[in-house]
């Protein structure tokens, strides 16, 4: 059960492949200590969603572009919020019909199924995908 109220953490990072395993690892450190039985899942899903940022956002298109992930922990559920500077020409959506082969386009409906909850908006400063795994 996880004991911890409020936030557990935030890391901004620059929007580039390198920092997928960076954000895995500093989300798993986060983690490691609160019991969470939905660790490897909240992984997983930190790891598709900060990948959508790097790969499909104005921050992993433009030369010092940022991601920021933040972990809250309330009441047994983890919340993850994933913000970069989102872009125009790409919205966060389910692709529902991604061949069998394809190497992609899976991610947000991973984040859907596993998730308890999930979403996402425009702020001033980019867009938050968030997404919420409920303790027991």
């Amino acid at each position: 059960m996880v004991r911890t109220l409020g936030l557990l953490g935030q890391v901004d990072l620059p929007a580039e492949v390198a920092t997928v395993p960076q954000v895995r690892r500093y989300v798993r450190d986060l983690l490691d200590g609160t019991g969470h039985p939905q660790t490897d899942e909240a992984l997983l899903l930190v790891t598709e969603l900060v990948t959508n940022s790097v790969r499909h956002s104005d921050s992993g298109r433009t030369p010092g572009g940022r991601v920021t992930v933040t972990v809250i922990a309330h009441n047994g559920t983890l919340h993850f919020d994933v913000i970069d500077a989102g872009s125009a020409g790409h919205r966060p959506m389910l692709c529902p019909d991604v061949p069998f082969d394809s190497g992609g386009g899976r991610g947000l409906w991973l984040v859907q199924e596993m998730s308890s909850a999930w979403g996402w908006y425009e702020t001033a400063a980019g867009r938050v995908v968030w997404f919420q795994l409920a303790g027991p």
